[in-house]
């Protein structure tokens, strides 16, 4: 398990993890399995279904434990479709890291696709983080199409931080999630593309339950030739309370088109968006060479801050 100065320094990259991970655990590497432990209270195991993948079930009443399964792919020409699903007990309050990570320094073409399907009992807390990350000097392409489904009982919240990092050629974001009563979801996404990348995230929020809140907050840059498509949506099918924010960059020759859009089905629900795409301001650039920093050093600092 983390063998290899690559392994490690990707495991790093999208799980901040270094060394062996504490608590349970699955890591994924090259479509096999590179380490698993299950814990107490939280156990991991092979889906019987056929389909590649694990099951995550956390106990009722689970309370501060964290749950790393992270992928990593480091040879060329693998392309895999994985399904995990998560089952959270009651009154919990748990972390789950996610996240991928592609090596690839051969001319084939290195693609994972995921499903992660949560099932959130009532009352309980998960936060979920994912962030992707692409590097090795090869020429073929570097493919990650996440899909991540949340259903939330009564009174259970989400909050879900994905982040690209860098590398990655071509994306597509699905992101599906249902509240329950009294449930709430947050999620954060931030993206960043350069050279000829491809960018597209999808994203819908369902506020079925009387009292549930959403809120999707969304930032990315796009440089060189890249481009971005966003299409976010808040549907509102009760007395609930939502707000979709859409903030980005654009740099170069990039090209973004941001969509958010908002369905009230109930008159008792209060539903907003927001959207912007601009591109760097001058006067921060000057005001932070003026400092002492060169204009790429400038921008460097002001994207990681728009990020952050």
């Amino acid at each position: 398990m983390m063998d290899t100065q690559v392994d490690r320094d990707l495991l790093e990259k999208i799980a901040d993890l270094i060394g062996k991970p504490v608590g349970a655990f699955n890591i994924r590497k090259d479509s096999g399995c590179d380490g698993r432990q299950s814990t107490e209270h939280i156990d991991i195991a092979n889906r019987t279904d056929g389909k590649s993948g694990i099951d995550i079930r956390v106990k009722d009443g689970t309370v501060g434990e964290t749950c790393h399964i992270p992928v990593l792919i480091t040879k060329p020409g693998i392309q895999e479709m994985v399904y995990n699903d998560f089952y959270i007990g009651e009154n919990c309050d748990v972390d789950i890291v996610a996240g991928c990570g592609i090596h690839n320094c051969g001319g084939e073409m290195s693609r994972h696709d995921g499903v992660h399907t949560f099932h959130v009992g009532k009352h309980s807390r998960v936060r979920y983080t994912e962030k992707h990350y692409g590097d090795g000097d090869g020429t073929g392409g570097r493919i990650m199409n996440p899909e991540t489904v949340v259903y939330l009982e009564e009174g259970a919240s989400i909050q879900l931080d994905t982040t690209q990092i860098r590398g990655i050629d071509s994306t597509k974001r699905v992101t599906k999630i249902v509240c329950g009563p009294g449930a709430e979801a947050v999620v954060t996404e931030r993206l960043l593309t350069h050279g000829e990348q491809t960018a597209e995230s999808d994203m819908e929020i369902i506020l079925d339950g009387p009292g549930s809140k959403g809120r999707v907050i969304s930032r990315s840059v796009a440089q060189d030739t890249s481009s971005q498509v966003f299409y976010p949506r808040m549907v509102g099918n009760a007395q609930c309370f939502g707000h979709v924010q859409c903030d980005s960059i654009i740099m170069g020759e990039a090209k973004i088109k941001s969509i958010p859009a908002i369905t009230a089905n109930c008159t008792e629900a209060q539903l907003v968006h927001e959207a912007a795409i601009g591109k760097i301001a001058g006067d921060q650039l000057l005001k932070l060479e003026t400092l002492g920093l060169t204009e790429e050093e400038a921008e460097d600092c002001i994207l990681k801050g728009f990020l952050a």
